[in-house]
């Protein structure tokens, strides 16, 4: 009888976890769109994984598809990544414009020797990003993009905003492309906000 009722209590926890995970991910979908089509003005300085340096002017002057994650994410980040890189592939030669970065809410452990082999393990089109923790804090803030971590030590997880964002060459924020969202649906959307848009075109 009390294994039963401990199973019960550890089923109802896991429930309400898992009901946070989805809560949190909505919050931080509804707080990026709330920075729809408007262009990051705060400044930052960060460092890619090819040894450049990365400041906001990095979204202007071509399109790209941009997502904030982090190399230690169990699922929802390297599915992401990968099909962000399918996507890209899909598009051929029409989408060789678009720029594709990586940028980690994790600079603590996602240094650039970490960063360069995992997105190049999933794709050459794909740069990441990243930098000091105060750096790295002024990019994700410019795009609203929610991160907390969970957990202590080294072992710590991030809750964190999963939506991938659509930046016009202008600078400016086009759309946002769920996790989850259907291969066709999210490439269709690509091309009609980014590839087909003019700078002022909303999604």
């Amino acid at each position: 009888m009390a294994s039963t009722t401990q199973a019960n209590r550890m089923l109802a926890i896991g429930g309400i976890v898992a009901l946070l995970g989805i809560l949190f991910a909505a919050i931080g979908f509804v707080v990026v769109g709330q920075a729809e089509h408007t262009a990051v003005k705060r400044p930052f300085e960060l460092v890619d994984t090819h040894g450049r340096t990365v400041t906001e002017d990095v979204f202007r002057g071509r399109p790209s598809l941009v997502y904030f994650g982090y190399t230690n994410c169990p699922e929802v980040c390297p599915t992401t990544l990968m099909e962000m890189a399918d996507w890209l592939g899909e598009l051929g030669p029409a989408g060789d414009e678009i720029q594709a970065l990586f940028f980690t809410i994790d600079p603590e452990r996602d240094t650039p020797d970490v960063m360069a082999p995992y997105v190049a393990s999933i794709s050459d089109r794909i740069v990441g990003v990243t930098g000091s923790a105060e750096e790295m804090r002024k990019a994700s803030q410019a795009w609203l993009v929610v991160a907390r971590k969970d957990g202590d030590g080294g072992n710590y997880h991030l809750r964190h905003t999963t939506s991938l964002l659509m930046v016009g060459s202008d600078g400016r924020l086009k759309g946002l492309i769920p996790y989850g969202a259907a291969r066709e649906e999210a490439i269709d959307k690509i091309r009609q906000v980014l590839l087909r848009a003019g700078p002022d075109r909303q999604s």
